[in-house]
């Protein structure tokens, strides 16, 4: 994110003309899940998990090198299938983990992602006040990367393709419990996309403070999902996931409430960082009890929320934005109050296997 500038400039296109062209990785991203949803259980996901990671470093420095405008839009699609990709067998991964070592564990490995954007975004910003070409750093970046995924990769989990026979047709795999927790991932996902796109533009335009406290308010709610996902396997643990999934979502719509019940620029920053700590471990919760349903192959089950959230992604920024068009944007984030209710209010269905 951090060199979108410098690549947006090398390759010659305005504002207006990179947004409709980073749509491509969105086509990556459906790609990526027709593919993950066929092969998931067919090939092991530790197998899938390191071909996904060796795509994305590799695919790094074609995107940021890119010069025109063809190449621009292969890399960002390129872009959109490994990390899509990724994310099913990585999870996959994270949940034979947990269940191995018996606690709570997931919304800690979420945390090393945020940690790894943070850090991403921080040598992207370094980067680009030495004036070093983001070609060039993505190169070394990828190089140093791909050293340690050769390291550290051998210690991934053994897991194996699943038996023919033990695997669901598709259309099987979208159990009731696992329909359910896909739209809590989808409605989740939806708030923490529209928080992300619009909290700095609420802060710095709707409420007047400028550009410095609209890049703050992004800033404080990235954080406090870094702080939530940290803390949040002792909640798991004290609570029980069920219990800490409602808490979570209800955390979420206080936080908006609190950002959108009276136009002042601290409450508007105190309200996403309510927001960013409620909504840190909702994705991870989701998958959790998605990887362990009772008679589907951990991999199956993290598959139906890759299907399940990433519309909520994808929709979360242009439903505000039109409803912002039509009234406010104020109003346009009650939409978010909404979601989060409605999500813990379906957490009253979902079964927690093992109890746990």
């Amino acid at each position: 994110m951090a060199r979108i500038p410098a690549i947006r400039d090398q390759v010659g296109v305005d504002t207006a003309r990179w947004g409709l062209l980073s749509s491509s990785s969105a086509a990556g991203d459906l790609v990526a899940i027709v593919l993950i949803t066929v092969l998931i259980g067919r090939v092991s996901s530790r197998l899938l998990a390191l071909a996904a990671a060796s795509v994305i470093l590799l695919n790094a420095p074609v995107l940021a090198g890119a010069s025109s405008v063809p190449a621009l839009v292969l890399a960002l699609a390129g872009w959109g299938v490994g990390a899509t990709f990724l994310a099913t067998p990585v999870n996959a991964l994270a949940v034979a983990v947990e269940r191995v070592q018996g606690r709570p564990l997931m919304s800690g490995f979420h945390a090393c992602y945020s940690l790894g954007v943070l850090a991403g975004g921080t040598l992207g910003t370094l980067a680009a006040a030495a004036d070093i070409a983001p070609g060039v750093q993505m190169a070394v970046s990828s190089g140093v990367l791909g050293a340690l995924l050769l390291f550290l990769g051998a210690g991934l989990p053994q897991d194996a393709a699943v038996e023919k026979q033990q695997r669901r047709p598709l259309r099987n795999r979208f159990t009731p419990q696992l329909v359910l927790l896909a739209a809590i991932a989808f409605l989740g996902s939806f708030v923490e996309g529209a928080a992300s796109q619009w909290s700095s533009v609420y802060t710095a335009d709707y409420l007047g403070a400028g550009a410095a406290l609209g890049a703050a308010t992004y800033t404080s709610f990235s954080v406090a999902i870094l702080a939530g996902r940290l803390l949040g396997d002792r909640g798991v643990a004290r609570l029980g996931r069920r219990a800490f999934l409602r808490l979570s979502l209800l955390t979420v719509a206080t936080g908006v409430t609190v950002v959108v019940v009276h136009p002042g620029v601290w409450l508007a920053v105190t309200g996403f960082v309510v927001v960013g700590l409620g909504i840190a471990c909702v994705l991870p919760a989701a998958i959790a009890l998605a990887g362990r349903q009772p008679d589907v192959p951990a991999g199956e089950g993290v598959s139906v929320i890759t299907i399940g959230q990433w519309p909520g992604f994808l929709l979360a920024g242009p439903a505000v934005g039109l409803l912002a068009g039509a009234t406010s944007l104020r109003a346009a984030l009650g939409a978010l109050i909404v979601s989060g209710i409605c999500a813990a209010v379906l957490v009253r269905w979902v079964a927690v296997p093992g109890g746990t």
